[in-house]
């Protein structure tokens, strides 16, 4: 049986506000956990009217609060935009609240524009991106029982620990949607996950990097991925289609740089104008998406899975 997962960007569509938005989130998550999900994923992204989750670690507390069993994590942290120090101590107190369920996802991408990420980096310490490989060594070194031993020029040594007497850590994920990111995950050990919801390129070439250049780690002697997808399911196929709606224009609105907006509900997307270059991308898009009744979508989940190897964990349902 294909293990499903959840990825939240904590939609918020038109009339909502963000206080609802969240609390539609977290009554998911606890159906999610009910119904035996793997993971549940949040992930970074900032200044859109559409998405609230701007800051995962306290999504993911407040998940915790609401499940039992489900796996609890960021899809990913933009690392570029915090200071290694802070994301370990704070994957490393999720950790001490949900012992065994915390998921650390991290992404090299900035998660917004550049007029953003200058008021990210102008509040105070973050990480410079050409230190990303470095950082994430430094993380993982900070979350573990041994802590990380920082050496001064002078020859002293000074050890560092995210949380006091740790008596478990976060399993760390690298995500992406390059050859980058699949080739530093494979030279770390660390398990690894393409973006293909979000790109939907690259993402055979990707998973061959990362199997064939992979360096076993103590915590991983084999290669770990698993696949994301954008699913939408309904009783009718139509149905489906009009659910799938709104988010598809919402992309197209990303990628043709129109002004964004919060999520159209089902009844403006259908009555909205459109354009050639919106319906274009609209439209390749939506060829991509894994779209129609639960029966027919499992069935393409399924295959999507067996033909890319998903490993352990399965596919990744990636849209609501």
């Amino acid at each position: 049986m294909t293990a499903l997962s959840v990825l939240d960007l904590v939609p918020v569509r038109t009339g909502q506000t963000s206080a609802e938005a969240i609390s539609a989130s977290l009554s998911l998550a606890a159906v999610a956990d009910r119904l035996g999900y793997r993971r549940y994923w949040f992930a970074e992204h900032h200044n859109m009217p559409a998405v609230a989750s701007t800051t995962p670690p306290v999504l993911i507390a407040a998940a915790a609060m609401r499940t039992t069993q489900i796996r609890l994590g960021s899809g990913g942290v933009m690392l570029p935009n915090h200071a290694p120090l802070i994301v370990a101590e704070q994957f490393a107190a999720l950790e001490a609240i949900a012992p065994g369920r915390i998921d650390l996802g991290l992404g090299r991408a900035p998660g917004s524009d550049p007029v953003i990420t200058q008021l990210l980096r102008g509040s105070g310490t973050t990480s410079d991106v050409e230190q990303f490989p470095r950082n994430v060594q430094d993380i993982a070194a900070l979350i573990s029982g041994e802590g990380a031993t920082v050496r001064f020029t002078s020859g002293g040594e000074y050890t560092v620990h995210a949380t006091p007497s740790a008596t478990g850590s976060p399993e760390v994920w690298l995500l992406g949607s390059s050859d980058y990111s699949a080739q530093l995950a494979a030279s770390h050990g660390l398990p690894y996950v393409f973006a293909n919801h979000f790109s939907g390129q690259g993402l055979e070439r990707a998973l061959d990097l990362y199997r064939a250049g992979y360096q076993p780690s103590e915590e991983h002697p084999e290669p770990r991925t698993f696949l994301t997808v954008n699913v939408v399911a309904s009783p009718t196929q139509e149905e489906a289609e009009a659910r799938a709606l709104p988010q598809l224009r919402m992309m197209s609105r990303l990628r043709l740089n129109k002004p964004l907006i919060a999520l159209e509900t089902v009844e403006e997307a259908l009555a909205a104008e459109s354009d050639a270059a919106t319906d274009q991308v609209v439209e390749a898009a939506r060829s991509r998406w894994f779209v129609g009744t639960g029966e027919s979508v499992a069935d393409e989940v399924r295959a999507f899975a067996i033909k890319y190897r998903a490993e352990r964990d399965g596919a990744r349902a990636a849209a609501r």
